[in-house]
C-alpha cells in the first residue's frame, strides 16, 4: 500500500504544519532533524550547499523519521523535478513562479499522465512509498509554487487556477526585493505586507494551502495567526550559528567575571 502524505492531507483539511530547512548537505544532519518533531523536512537545492547526489542520501535519512521529505529545487527544471520525485520527495517547492504557464510547467513535470507529463521511473520512491506508488503519486505529492516577485503577485489568480497545484509558498526575501525593499523574513514595507496578506487571502479563497518562510518562532506565530498553514523555521545553518554564538558569548561573559 502506497504511503500517505500526512502533511498534505492535514494542510488541505485546514490543519497546520511546521517545516524544517536543510542547507547543509549532510545525511546525518537531515536524519537528526527528521526526528525532532517537524512535520516535514525540506532539502534546499536552490541556496543550500548540496546537489542531487547529496539530496538523494538526505532523503533516505529523513525517511527514517515521521517527517515528510521535501525538496526546494533550484529552478523550474522538469529534469530535476522528476529526479527528486523519483528519489522519494513527497513534496516539492519550486521557486520564482511568475506566470500561469510556469506553474503549468512545474505541475506537469510532477504529475503522471493524464494530469501531467512526468516520466515513469520512480526508483527510490518505490522503496519509500510502495510498489503501487505510481497509482497514488498524483494525489500524495505536495506541490507548492513560490510567489516571490511583484509579477507573481499580479498573476496570482491565474497561477492559483492551475490544475494540480496544491498551494503557494511565499518567499519574503525576494518578494521584498521585488518591491524595492530590504530583503527580510518579516518585512516592514507596507507594499510587501499587503502582498503577503493578499497571497494568503486569495490562496485560501481558492481552497489551496498558504505557506511561508520565516525567521523563527515569533514570526511563524504571527503567520499562523494570520492564517498561513505551513511555516518554515530557520535553517540548520542558522540554528548552528545561533547556538554556537550564544554559547560562546555566555562563556566569554562568564570568564570576565
Amino acid at each position: 500500500m502506497a504511503r500517505e502524505n500526512t502533511l498534505k492531507h492535514a494542510l488541505l483539511s485546514g490543519g497546520r504544519g511546521v517545516n524544517a530547512w536543510c542547507s547543509i548537505p549532510s545525511s546525518y544532519v537531515a536524519e537528526v532533524i527528521a526526528h525532532l518533531g517537524f512535520d516535514s523536512v525540506t532539502i534546499d537545492l536552490q541556496h543550500g550547499a548540496g546537489d542531487y547526489a547529496a539530496a538523494f542520501t538526505m532523503l533516505q535519512a529523513i525517511s527514517t523519521g515521521p517527517a515528510m521529505p521535501m525538496v526546494r529545487v533550484p529552478w523550474n527544471d522538469p529534469a530535476l523535478l522528476m529526479k527528486v520525485l523519483d528519489a522519494g520527495a513527497m513534496g516539492v517547492i519550486c521557486p520564482m513562479i511568475n506566470t500561469a504557464a510556469e506553474a503549468r510547467s512545474f505541475v506537469g513535470a510532477c504529475r503522471y499522465p493524464p494530469l501531467g507529463y512526468r516520466s515513469f521511473g520512480p526508483n527510490r520512491a518505490v522503496q519509500y512509498s510502495g510498489a503501487d506508488y505510481w497509482r497514488t503519486a498524483n494525489r500524495e505529492v505536495l506541490l507548492l509554487a513560490m510567489i516571490e516577485t511583484r509579477q507573481g503577485v499580479e498573476n496570482l489568480e491565474e497561477i492559483l487556477a492551475v490544475d494540480g497545484l496544491d498551494g503557494i509558498y511565499v518567499g519574503p526575501g525576494d518578494l521584498s526585493l521585488s518591491y524595492g525593499a530590504e530583503p527580510s523574513m518579516r518585512p516592514g514595507n507596507p507594499d510587501v505586507i499587503a502582498a503577503i496578506e493578499h497571497i494568503l487571502e486569495r490562496t485560501l479563497a481558492n481552497g489551496l494551502v498558504p505557506a511561508i518562510h520565516t525567521d523563527g518562532p515569533a514570526t511563524a506565530l504571527v503567520r499562523y495567526r494570520q492564517g498561513y498553514r505551513l511555516v518554515t523555521l530557520q535553517s540548520d545553518v542558522r540554528y548552528m550559528v545561533n547556538g554556537a554564538t550564544a554559547a560562546l558569548a555566555e562563556l566569554k561573559a562568564g570568564s570576565e567575571v
